[in-house]
């Protein structure tokens, strides 16, 4: 991963900081992206901090302009961000809340691949991998408007992958489990922690699909289970 440019949103969240922390790691050049965020964050010269509001399409139109001015070119995309709100079944639903899950869940990523892919079509390069959910292959009650989008995105990343294979892109998405986040323990206190993914674990799915190896690799949707089968 040395030399390549990684553009990662939602890149100061649970799942987020370890994703920034791998390609770090492994010599990537990134550029972390949140609603609120800065360089001290993550404390390294390779890793610059852009705030943005992804459910916005001139900001998001904005920064990935603003990226590829600063570094010349995107060579892997790592949708993190997303939302979560669940509780309530389809009837009982707002319009509030599926809305929110839809800008969080699915507009997002519909703005920030729209903008990225002629970058990448144009260098004849790109890896872009979109953080899903389980919930997206085995919906659960009470989850509908979250469910829904969750389902959605995948469907858009197979789609640019059908679109882009051809242009040397390859568009994959994973489909964590619970994670072992300081949010989901506030959440769930009474869980059994031990059989929840570790960020870390996810971050190193991540990194391989945007790597050489994993070129192979297109339309996929990948879940990752941990010890929770």
């Amino acid at each position: 991963m040395a030399g390549r440019v990684v553009v990662i949103t939602g890149a100061n969240g649970g799942l987020g900081a370890s994703v920034v922390q791998r390609f770090l790691e492994g010599g990537a050049t990134v550029v972390g992206v949140a609603r609120k965020i800065q360089a001290s964050d993550f404390n390294n010269p390779r890793f610059t901090a852009m705030t943005a509001d992804l459910t916005d399409a001139a900001a998001v139109s904005k920064l990935i302009g603003d990226v590829v001015s600063r570094f010349g070119r995107i060579d892997a995309l790592v949708h993190v961000m997303g939302g979560f709100a669940g509780g309530k079944t389809i009837a009982e639903t707002d319009d509030a809340t599926w809305m929110q899950m839809q800008s969080l869940n699915l507009t997002s990523a519909f703005y920030v691949t729209r903008a990225v892919v002629p970058h990448m079509r144009k260098a004849g390069f790109g890896r872009i991998i979109a953080v899903g959910s389980l919930t997206a292959v085995e919906p659960h009650a009470g989850l509908g408007a979250y469910v829904t989008f969750k389902s959605a995105l995948v469907t858009l990343i197979r789609t640019l992958a059908l679109e882009n294979g051809g242009a040397g892109l390859t568009a994959n998405a994973v489909l964590p489990g619970t994670m072992d986040t300081p949010a989901n323990r506030s959440a769930m206190p009474d869980a059994d922690f031990s059989k929840w993914l570790k960020t870390s674990d996810v971050a190193e799915t991540i990194h391989w699909l945007a790597s050489d190896s994993a070129g192979q690799v297109n339309g996929a949707a990948i879940p990752v289970r941990g010890r929770d089968v």
